[in-house]
């Protein structure tokens, strides 16, 4: 936590009951003002017995250096966590299509693009970079990251979603990324910077940030014929530059944001998501790849039987 200062400690006051009483507030303040309707209010609107704080957890990523950890802030009955779906629903479509030129979903979705770009762009010298994007959810701030949902809005030459003014999403969506609380080892936490991990906006946010961050990067292998991908944080490229220059230009694009941090591994081979690249001397192959994290568990066959009734 220390790492992005990105939580407030408050003590063993429990922010439960003045977040409840703020949320229902403030929805019927937009229903008031008729930036919501009657039946949106009634959606959205909670109750103390339906609620509960979130609670903070740590996933190791085994597979990296030092074993960093994962923050995971488990909200499913979070009392923002209804107008997070609300508008996760409406606007994660919306990103999609804004992005499908540049996003993928799987690693089957990139194997395919990529047989295609290697008819013409496989050669001999061609380089992988796969780059991860340090600490996303947590780095990408607040107020942009919901400026950045008005750019996609905008990027769409959309006025309105459904029937939700543009406006409204944003009021929505700030007040979600302002209002996330957590519970950790008895003390109380405010999340001041990114969103919680847990979160179904948060990721909609962090890819809306990352779309424009990195619209001068996919200009620029595009226009050196080069493929460019990108999977919430983690970024393919293929294209034909000594990895000595491809290297000079990641340090330059780590200075396009002072909240994205870059760091890359360049070579003739890669693994990103479940797959594993290679360019044998011009010609791609690629295989299945399991992160060093992953462990496979087999039923012994006498067991079968006896454990078929959970499956």
């Amino acid at each position: 936590m220390e790492k992005t200062q990105a939580y407030k400690c408050l003590g063993t006051k429990d922010p439960s009951p003045d977040l409840i009483k703020r949320t229902n507030k403030y929805l019927l303040d937009l229903r008031l003002a008729k930036w919501i309707t009657q039946k949106q209010y009634e959606k959205l609107c909670i109750n103390q017995n339906e609620v509960e704080l979130a609670h903070l957890y740590y996933l190791p990523k085994a597979h990296k250096p030092g074993t960093p950890l994962r923050p995971i802030v488990s909200g499913l009955k979070h009392p923002t966590i209804k107008i997070s779906k609300f508008l996760d629903n409406l606007l994660r479509p919306l990103f999609d299509k804004m992005a499908a030129a540049t996003t993928i979903n799987s690693g089957f979705e990139l194997i395919k693009q990529l047989q295609q770009w290697s008819k013409n762009n496989l050669k001999q010298e061609t380089v992988f970079c796969t780059i991860d994007v340090a600490d996303l959810y947590t780095m990408v701030p607040q107020i942009e990251g919901v400026i950045s949902l008005k750019k996609m809005l905008d990027y769409l030459k959309l006025k309105q979603v459904g029937s939700l003014k543009i406006e409204t999403i944003i009021r929505l969506s700030r007040f979600v990324m302002k209002n996330n609380y957590f519970s950790y080892n008895g003390q109380y936490y405010h999340q001041t910077r990114g969103g919680a991990m847990g979160s179904p906006l948060t990721l909609t946010i962090a890819n809306c940030y990352m779309f424009f961050y990195e619209r001068k990067i996919v200009n620029q292998i595009h226009n050196s014929n080069g493929l460019y991908f990108r999977y919430i944080d983690d970024l393919f490229v293929a294209i034909n530059w000594p990895a000595r220059h491809l290297v000079k230009q990641i340090d330059r694009w780590n200075k396009f944001d002072e909240n994205i941090k870059l760091s890359e591994n360049i070579g003739s081979t890669a693994d990103f998501l479940d797959l594993c690249i290679e360019n044998r001397d011009g010609t791609l192959f690629s295989s299945i790849f399991q992160k060093p994290s992953y462990e496979p568990y087999y039923l012994p066959f006498n067991n079968i039987a006896q454990h078929s009734k959970h499956f």
